[in-house]
Parts: structure tokens; C-alpha cells; sequence
């Protein structure tokens, strides 16, 4: 049985790649928020409702308002964000980093079965192919080998 995130009882530090993530989107705005993580160790603090409402007046000009989109998604759809929102107790903050109410339980199931399918992911892709192989009892002819090479049919499906 696996260990439910919402046991965790400390908040959930960012790593290096979190932190990244963070520079990027403080890089596309005029002023840095506070409450993105500055360094590994910080904590990920789940974003206040309305969070895009007050970040997209900080866009850079001339920049894509897209480019924002996806730095910011690319942070919010990491396992250690879904992590920090599934923790009992944990409040959303707004750009100033302070807390400004509860994740609602819907948020935290929601945020739960994100982290259980991105496991299954990961287990999948971890474990090894279990794809039976054929054995060939009666060789090919070079003609059946030319035409299999020839319609890819040795390879593996993509």
C-alpha cells in the first residue's frame, strides 16, 4: 500500500528543477513574486484561486502572453506542486506568498489522484516489456526476409 501524500506532515521542499521553473516565470515578469521558491529547500506553496488574474499584468511587454501560459503550467502540473496542494491543511497564498485560505477537499482528492496516476506513469515506464516473443520454428526465405525488412515489420510497434 502506498503512503497517501496527505500524510506528509512538513511542507514540500523544491528542488533544483522546481527552482528553475521559478526563474523562468520571474524572468517573464516585470517584478519577481514572492511566492515562487528561490532556492532548493524553499517550500511550494499551492497559488491563491484567480492566481493568473494577477500575474498576467506582470507580463514583460512584448512577450507572449502563451509563453507565461506554459512557464506556468510547466510549475503548476509538477508532482511536487500536486504534492503541496494534497497536504492536509495546506492554504493557498497569493503573489506576496501569504496565505489567504484552505485547499478545498475537492482541490486535494483531485490533486491525490493527479500524484496516483503520475506513479502509474512512472511505474509503467519503469517496468520492463512484457510483450511475449515469437519464436520462429521455420526459418525465412531470403525473399520473406527482404519483404519484412522492406514493410518494417520486424520493428516493434511505436
Amino acid at each position: 500500500m502506498s503512503k497517501s501524500p496527505r500524510d506528509n506532515s512538513g511542507p514540500v521542499a523544491a528542488r533544483d528543477t522546481d527552482v528553475l521553473k521559478a526563474q523562468a516565470i520571474n524572468g517573464l515578469l516585470t517584478q519577481p513574486i514572492a511566492i515562487l521558491p528561490t532556492k532548493a529547500g524553499d517550500p511550494i506553496r499551492p497559488f491563491a484561486l484567480g492566481f493568473w488574474n494577477e500575474i498576467r499584468p506582470l507580463l514583460r511587454p512584448g512577450l507572449s502572453v502563451s509563453t507565461l501560459r506554459r512557464a506556468t503550467g510547466a510549475y503548476l502540473h509538477s508532482k511536487r506542486y500536486h504534492l503541496a496542494v494534497a497536504l492536509t491543511g495546506s492554504a493557498r497564498h497569493d503573489t506576496d506568498g501569504m496565505p489567504i485560505g484552505s485547499v478545498s477537499e475537492a482541490d486535494r482528492l483531485a490533486a491525490e489522484q493527479k500524484i496516483e496516476s503520475l506513479r502509474k506513469r512512472d511505474d509503467a515506464r519503469k517496468a520492463p516489456s512484457t510483450a511475449p516473443t515469437v519464436a520462429r520454428s521455420v526459418p525465412l526465405s531470403k525473399a520473406d526476409m527482404i519483404r519484412a525488412t522492406l514493410l518494417n515489420r520486424n520493428n516493434p510497434p511505436r
